[in-house]
């Protein structure tokens, strides 16, 4: 499960990330981060039957985290399966099937939304 986490450096440096490994053995994977100075966001996924005890530690640590239930979202109706998305797409979440028609596979979705910059139509959005 994704779990988008969001977390000021005003209260210190503390190592938010490792210190929930350390405390719940939780092994975490980072797909996306970007951090300054002062505040941060990652993206990161964690087992299924995980994801609350990961959720409420970060919380605890003050970090702000919500579960993403999906990646990028595919609106059918608008899509022309043009194929602009697949170049873009720094984890090949896009392929053709032997149709020509567009899939999607939301799973390895990181959210950078270089595809929503990239469609003509508009049929993509950032999950809500």
């Amino acid at each position: 499960m994704k779990l988008l986490v969001n977390f000021s450096r005003g209260k210190g440096r503390k190592p938010i990330i490792a210190q929930v490994v350390r405390d719940t053995g939780v092994l975490i994977n980072v797909e996306r981060a970007n951090i300054d100075s002062s505040e941060g966001e990652a993206l990161i996924d964690v087992p299924d039957d995980q994801c609350r005890l990961v959720r409420d530690t970060m919380t605890g640590l003050g970090a702000q985290v919500r579960i993403l239930e999906h990646g990028i979202n595919l609106n059918d109706s608008e899509c022309v399966d043009c194929g602009a998305c697949i170049s873009v797409c720094p984890r090949e979440v896009f392929s053709f099937d032997p149709e020509w028609k567009l899939v999607l596979q939301e799973e390895k979705c990181i959210l950078c939304g270089k595809c929503i910059d990239a469609c003509p139509h508009r049929a993509l959005t950032l999950p809500l």
